[in-house]
């Protein structure tokens, strides 16, 4: 089931990890096992959910997330393996994009 979330195309895609404190993302799938992937998705990391980076720890190493309503906090090789995209992008037409 890996990598089994929204299509999008790969160039549009960037990893969690990627996002700088303050910076916001819309989750677009896992590339994780499966099971660590059910855990993440009862903790809001589903389709189109929102996520922002809120603070990183002063090593760099793990980075909290604001996602649905939490704050967690993921290492770097967990968040490498989530793919995100920019709001706005991907979903061209979608009217609600960047609102939710």
């Amino acid at each position: 089931m890996a990598g089994c979330f929204n299509p999008a195309e790969a160039s549009d895609l960037m990893a969690l990890s990627e996002l700088g404190v303050g910076q916001d993302a819309v989750v677009s799938r896992l590339e994780l096992p499966e099971e660590v992937q059910h855990h993440l998705m009862h903790m809001g990391f589903v389709p189109e959910a929102r996520v922002t980076a809120l603070r990183r720890a002063p090593a760099g190493d793990p980075t909290v997330y604001a996602i649905d309503g939490l704050e967690i906090a993921l290492r770097r090789d967990t968040a490498q393996s989530i793919r995100v995209r920019r709001p706005g992008e991907g979903k061209a037409g979608d009217p609600t994009e960047g609102t939710r």
